[in-house]
């Protein structure tokens, strides 16, 4: 087994090879941007991981691999124009960067790009399956972001709902990217359908950990503004969490302070207050460790030596202890 670090090297060494230097440059100049923003390249690498506990020969895996990054990228840069984010990964935002149209239009051709790289696959039987389940995670991540918009005027939210909302939103795409990797690796079904649902808790637990890093995480470290879920009234674990067990001056105090405009800043400092006064940062950390168990025993099911399976597990823990 290759490590985060090798294997990130080689996904990045491939991307700067792949990057669009092409016209016209008002469409690639900003999918070129967004794809050399950084990050850790987590689906990627998760993808090579999947492709690596099988195999040791990935290179093949990736177009893949770079079809799951471009598709990611993607996703954000359409959730940061209807989020009117001005920052990712500490930079600004592709509409603020390039202007909306542009932003709409570079993300459209993203998406096709995805196809072109899937379409690479070295074994093409393999292909109707991985489109069968790239175009399910597809369409549910789809599925998750307007689940996120209708929560926007929503009054009240289940916190079972919402967890659906997040599974759909963020942890399909890193499932299915593990389970294509698996597959492209030479896995056997059910051990690439472990490794998906072990990546569909990880994927919950990472935006549990989001949400506690959005409103409670260091902004030098964090890349994004924090509190902007809480400037922009978004029902996370934290707030539905606080909603349900308020007593009656909490609640008023809490729907006062996300009724307010005048001052952000403010009102960003007061919801966390009575965060911290519910305590509901440990009750979020708790549940993203119990999502991370539950991912570790569907692990513990995929039928290749635990020595392979080290390097996913260590990965798994050290993001739940990320800062960024």
């Amino acid at each position: 087994m290759r490590s985060v670090e090798r294997l990130q090297e080689l996904f990045l060494k491939y991307l700067q090879k792949e990057l669009f230097d092409q016209s016209p440059v008002e469409l690639y100049e900003p999918i070129n941007y967004i794809l050399q923003l950084g990050g850790k390249r987590l689906r990627p690498v998760l993808l090579l991981m999947g492709a690596n506990l099988f195999s040791d020969d990935i290179d093949h895996a990736l177009p893949a691999a770079l079809a799951i990054e471009i598709f990611h990228n993607f996703s954000l840069v359409h959730d940061d124009i209807m989020d009117e984010a001005p920052l990712r990964r500490g930079k600004p935002t592709v509409h603020i960067k390039f202007g909306q149209n542009a932003s709409i239009l570079s993300g459209d051709a993203m998406l096709i790009l995805t196809y072109q790289y899937l379409n690479q696959l070295k074994n093409s039987e393999q292909l109707p399956s991985i489109l069968q389940i790239f175009n399910q995670l597809a369409i549910e991540v789809c599925e998750g972001q307007q689940y996120d918009m209708n929560f926007e005027t929503q009054e009240s939210v289940e916190i079972a709902a919402y967890l659906k909302m997040i599974e759909l939103k963020t942890s399909v795409l890193i499932a299915g990217g593990l389970k294509i990797g698996a597959l492209i690796g030479g896995a056997a079904e059910k051990d690439a359908n472990e490794l998906y649902e072990f990546g569909r808790h990880i994927g919950i637990a990472f935006q549990l950990q989001d949400d506690i890093l959005d409103t409670f995480g260091d902004p030098e470290k964090f890349g994004k503004k924090v509190g902007g879920d809480i400037a922009q009234n978004k029902k996370t674990f934290l707030l539905l969490k606080s909603m349900e067990q308020a007593d009656q001056q909490d609640r008023a105090e809490l729907l006062a302070a996300l009724s307010t405009t005048v001052d952000p800043i403010q009102k960003i400092k007061k919801v966390t207050h009575i965060y911290a006064k519910l305590k509901v940062q440990k009750q979020a950390t708790e549940l993203m460790e119990k999502y991370l168990q539950k991912a570790f025993l569907h692990l513990d099911q995929v039928d290749v030596a635990d020595s392979r399976k080290i390097l996913l597990r260590n990965l798994a823990n050290e993001l739940m202890m990320r800062e960024t």
